[in-house]
C-alpha cells in the first residue's frame, strides 16, 4: 500500500520496461512504487507518512457541557469520564433499540453498515481526490448499492417467501435476481474501464481494491449479523454483548492495573487489561445467557407472519433453550460438592462465544489499529466523542459476526421446514405436484403414513 501512502518519491518501478511507455511510467513513479526495506516497514517511520490531510478526527467534539464539567480534571481521568458517559448513552440506546424489535434492529444494522463504509472510504478519497481522477466516491458508492441488493435481496427470498409470492413484481425479481445483481456490477465495472486515465493506471487500480476490499469487510459481516438476528434476536445481542464487555472490561482493568505491554500497534493495551476482559466476559456472557434463554422474544428465530405482513417472535423453544441436568466432573463434585447443575446448553455455548470475543475478537480492533497507524490518523472519524468514529466501534463486532455465523451453521443449525416449504411454493404447479407424489411414495415405503391416509388411498 505504498502507493497509496506517498506522492512523491523517486526510484524507478522494476516493470516500467515491459510495454509502458517512459511518460506513463513517470506518472505511476509519482506514486512512490520503490518497495519498503524490510526494517523499514513500521507505521512509526517518517516515510510512511501519508500526504493527506488531516481527518477531522483529529479535532476535539466532545460537548461543551461535558468539557466545562471535567475541564479541573487530568486528562488521563477527562477522557475515562468521556468514554465512560458516552458509554452508558450508548448501550442505553442499545437496549431501546432491542425494546423496538426486529425492524429497527435491522435498520440500525444498515445505518451502522453505510457509515462504516463512509468512514473507510473517505480515507481513500483523501489520497485519490488529491489527484483529480474522475469516479471515485461515485463508483464506491454504486457498489455498495449493488452489493447490497444482491445480499438483502437473497434474504428476501429465503425469509418472506410468502410475500413474494403474492406480488407479481417480486417474483419476477426473485427469479432473476442473481443476473440482475451481475447485471448492475457489469455495469460499475464498465464505468470504472471508461474511468481510467493516462499515468494514473495503477493509483485506480489501487483504490478499485480499496472498495472492494471495504465492501468485502463491511457489507457480507454485516449481512451476516442480520442472519444471525433471523436465528432468533440471543444469537444478535449476546455476541455484540460480549464485544462490548470485553471491550469495557479490557479498558478498566488497562486502566487500573495495566502494567505490561501487550501489542505494539497498540501501545495502550496491557496484558492485565486483555487477561482481566477474557474472565469477566466469560462471566458476563454465562449470566446474560443464562437470563436471556429464558424469553421467547429473544431465543425463538425472527419470521414473517404472511396474515399481519409482520415479524413474529413466538414458537416452541428449541432443546438448547431449555434447561436440563448435567453431571458435574469428579474433580468438581469432590471440590464444590454438587453432583449435578442445571443449565440452559446456551450458557455452554455462550462460553465458546465469550471466549472467542475475548480471545481473537480484539485482534479486529488490533488490525484496525495497524490500519490506522498506516494512515497516520487517531480515528476513523470524529463521531462519537471519546470513541472516534463507528468503525472504532465496530472493528471488534465484524469478526465475532462471522465467527458466530459460522459457529451457528456448524453446530446449531439443522434442516429448517419453513425455509424448504417457502423454496416448494416458488416451483411451479407441475413441479410441487411430483414433489408430492415423491415424498408420498416415500413415506409409504417407510410406512409412516397415518391409517387414515392410508385408507384413504
Amino acid at each position: 500500500m505504498t502507493e497509496l501512502r506517498k506522492r512523491g518519491g523517486g526510484g524507478g518501478d522494476p516493470d516500467s520496461t515491459d510495454n509502458i511507455s517512459d511518460k506513463e511510467a513517470d506518472g505511476d513513479d509519482r506514486l512512490g512504487l520503490q518497495g519498503d526495506a524490510e526494517g523499514e516497514c513500521d507505521g512509526d517511520s517518517k516515510a510512511d507518512t501519508p500526504d493527506v490531510p488531516l481527518s477531522t478526527a483529529d479535532t476535539d467534539n466532545t460537548p461543551q457541557c461535558l468539557n466545562k464539567a471535567l475541564e479541573g480534571l487530568p486528562p488521563r481521568w477527562k477522557n475515562y469520564w468521556i468514554r465512560g458517559v458516552l458509554s452508558l448513552a450508548m448501550i442505553s440506546g442499545f437496549f431501546l433499540i432491542i425494546y423496538m424489535g426486529p425492524v429497527t434492529l435491522i435498520l440500525v444494522v444498515m445505518t451502522v453498515q453505510i457509515k462504516c463504509f463512509q468512514e473507510i472510504i473517505t480515507i481513500g478519497y483523501r489520497v485519490y481526490h488529491s489527484y483529480e481522477l474522475p469516479w471515485f466516491r461515485t463508483l464506491s458508492w454504486y457498489f455498495l448499492i449493488c452489493v447490497n441488493y444482491f445480499f438483502y435481496g437473497e434474504t428476501v427470498a429465503d425469509y418472506f417467501g410468502a410475500l413474494v409470492q403474492r406480488e407479481e413484481p417480486l417474483q419476477f425479481l426473485a427469479r432473476y435476481h442473481r443476473f440482475i445483481s451481475f447485471a448492475l456490477y457489469l455495469a460499475g465495472f464498465c464505468m470504472f474501464v471508461l474511468s481510467l486515465v493516462k499515468k494514473h493506471y495503477r493509483l485506480q487500480f489501487y483504490m478499485f481494491a480499496w472498495t472492494h476490499v471495504t465492501l468485502l469487510i463491511v457489507v457480507t459481516q454485516s449481512h451476516l449479523v442480520i442472519q444471525n438476528l433471523f436465528e432468533g434476536m440471543i444469537w444478535f445481542i449476546v455476541p455484540i454483548s460480549i464485544v462490548i464487555c470485553n471491550d469495557i472490561m479490557a479498558y478498566l482493568f488497562g486502566f487500573f492495573f495495566g502494567r505490561t505491554p501487550l501489542i505494539k500497534l497498540s501501545p495502550k493495551k496491557t496484558w492485565e487489561g486483555f487477561i482481566g476482559g477474557f474472565f469477566a466476559t466469560v462471566v458476563f456472557g454465562f449470566i446474560l445467557a443464562y437470563l436471556l434463554s429464558q424469553f421467547q422474544y429473544f431465543v425463538c428465530p425472527v419470521g414473517f407472519n404472511s396474515e399481519t405482513n409482520g415479524f413474529t417472535v413466538e414458537c416452541e423453544p428449541s432443546d438448547i433453550f431449555v434447561m436440563q441436568e448435567y453431571t458435574l466432573p469428579a474433580v468438581v463434585q469432590n471440590t464444590l460438592r454438587w453432583k449435578t447443575v442445571n443449565l440452559y446448553p446456551f450458557q455452554i455455548h455462550s462460553v465458546f462465544l465469550s471466549s472467542f470475543g475475548s480471545l481473537i475478537g480484539p485482534f479486529g480492533g488490533f488490525f484496525a489499529s495497524g490500519f490506522k497507524r498506516a494512515f497516520k490518523i487517531k480515528d476513523f472519524a470524529n463521531t462519537i466523542p471519546g470513541h472516534g468514529g463507528i468503525m472504532d466501534r465496530f472493528d471488534c463486532q465484524y469478526l465475532m459476526a462471522t465467527f458466530t455465523h459460522v459457529y451457528i451453521a456448524s453446530f446449531i443449525r439443522g434442516p429448517n421446514p419453513s425455509k424448504v416449504l417457502q423454496q416448494l411454493l416458488m416451483l411451479q404447479p407441475e413441479q410441487q405436484l411430483s414433489i408430492f407424489h415423491t415424498l408420498h411414495s416415500h413415506l409409504r415405503e417407510r410406512d409412516m403414513l397415518p391409517p387414515a391416509a392410508a385408507q384413504a388411498e
